[in-house]
């Protein structure tokens, strides 16, 4: 019976189904053992991804806190790892910022105010506004049935004509006028109806992308801007040079000197806080407008298309915004109030020109409140002319309510009242008047600069109006 029972075992031992069930015990145990010992030195890379249960769950006691480790010795030093670092604080919430309230109207006293009512809608307008919508509906609703329509194609400019200005270099206008040595030959000359390009303007030859900010503000391409005439210039040498392929901008170290001495000047100036939109007349290479921008201030710089040229692509190149405009015979394209800060370093305009006619522009576009700020000879020369302008100056800024804040080194600074009660209080007769209550002081567009001592009729093309002293509320 007992050798029976070993034969009958020794048989089940070698059948292939025993072999494949030990084969199989075997290899469960072994992943098993293997499972066990790695969730237990890294569980979180197993479980991680496994959902939440949806039921509830007992709350299980809080772990209890490690013992305290015994003091390091040569013998545990060596054997056990050093403990895991702390984990880095979490990062602060970001500061809070002030925002300033930079809308509303302004009230009667010439201020900004944000107490004001909306009125109701003008039916007219809405009347109007759907013809102009129904008639664009069926517009698209023929294009849209199958009606072809033919775009044609302009043609492509001579090369020579890559800096072209169509309002700007309008030679034929000019010449019909004989403004070829006045100032208004660099304002606006737009073509007469029928007379306007049938071309497209090139880009310059040799044009490349221009170099993105902020690494344009020290640098852009020689062949975006061709023209070499500041360089030239002993004057500008300083700040502006020619290298390889670029020109290199070293004005920054001059522009913060002369923005911190402003900020040192008044401090209510608050670059970034007050003032935040800032016109700059006759830029240069509008190293103001670039290093302003750092001080969360935009500015506009406007220059003429002079004997330099390219003071306004120097701008545009650097990313500075930029139009060509000028001081001249007629209102600037800007709204009434549209700036905080107005500022000129040494941008050769005669201010008292014309019984102020330029100032009372600056004026108009200054907001209530704003400041004005002339850098030029006349503020820190001692010669007789010179003098003279100071004088001036002082004369009709005084006349204009404007109040001299600061007068330091080459930097002279006034502001503009806050409200009218300076204007309502001055003398009947004293000039320049204040403006009539039809006086809109946001019609811009070909509307001419005049005294009240230098009027004068050229062509009944153009609307005119007696150049006087913008008072929001006055009436």
């Amino acid at each position: 019976m007992k050798a029976l029972t070993a034969t009958t075992l020794n048989d089940m031992v070698r059948t292939p189904t025993f072999v494949r069930i030990t084969a199989f015990v075997l290899l469960s145990l072994s992943v098993f053992f293997l499972f066990n010992r790695f969730t237990a030195t890294s569980p979180s890379l197993v479980f991680s991804s496994l959902p939440r249960p949806l039921y509830k769950t007992e709350s299980s006691p809080p772990p209890r806190p490690p013992p305290p480790s015994p003091p390091l010795t040569a013998t545990t030093s060596s054997l056990s790892p050093p403990p895991p670092p702390s984990p880095p604080p979490p990062y602060p919430p970001p500061p809070k910022v002030d925002m300033m309230i930079r809308m509303g109207i302004v009230d009667e006293t010439g201020a900004m105010s944000l107490e004001f009512e909306v009125g109701d809608i003008d039916e007219s307008w809405m009347e109007e506004e759907e013809k102009s919508r129904g008639g664009r509906e069926e517009k698209e609703e023929k294009e849209e049935s199958g009606a072809r329509v033919k775009v044609g194609k302009y043609k492509v400019c001579e090369k020579s004509m890559g800096e072209y200005i169509p309002c700007i270099d309008n030679v034929e206008e000019i010449r019909r006028l004989n403004l070829s040595a006045s100032v208004e030959r660099f304002e606006r000359h737009c073509p007469q109806q029928g007379k306007g390009l049938d071309c497209v303007v090139p880009r310059p030859e040799g044009y490349q992308v221009k170099i993105p900010w902020p690494k344009s503000r020290d640098e852009v391409w020689l062949s975006n801007v061709p023209h070499t005439g500041l360089v030239e210039d002993k004057d500008s040498k300083k700040w502006i040079l020619i290298k390889k392929d670029k020109f290199i901008f070293q004005g920054g170290g001059r522009a913060n000197r002369h923005l911190n001495q402003i900020s040192k000047m008044v401090p209510d100036i608050a670059f970034g806080q007050r003032t935040r939109v800032t016109l700059d007349i006759g830029c240069g290479v509008a190293d103001f407008g670039a290093f302003l921008m750092q001080r969360n201030v935009a500015t506009l710089s406007i220059a003429p298309k002079d004997v330099h040229k390219n003071q306004i692509q120097f701008a545009l190149e650097r990313g500075v915004p930029a139009m060509v405009a000028t001081f001249a015979t007629h209102r600037l394209l800007y709204p009434s109030q549209a700036f905080d800060f107005i500022h000129c370093l040494g941008c050769r305009v005669n201010w008292t020109l014309d019984d102020g006619m330029l100032l009372l522009e600056a004026n108009r576009m200054l907001r209530a409140g704003g400041y004005f700020i002339w850098a030029a000879e006349p503020v820190y020369k001692r010669e007789k002319n010179l003098r003279e302008q100071w004088a001036e100056m002082e004369d009709l800024t005084s006349r204009i309510c404007w109040e001299l804040v600061k007068k330091e080194a080459y930097i002279a600074i006034w502001r503009k009242p806050l409200n009218n009660s300076c204007y309502l209080n001055r003398d009947s007769g004293m000039q320049p008047r204040v403006c009539d209550s039809n006086d809109d002081p946001d019609n811009v567009w070909y509307d001419l600069l005049h005294s009240l001592s230098s009027l004068w009729l050229r062509d009944i093309t153009y609307k005119y109006a007696l150049q006087c002293m913008t008072c929001d509320a006055c009436h």
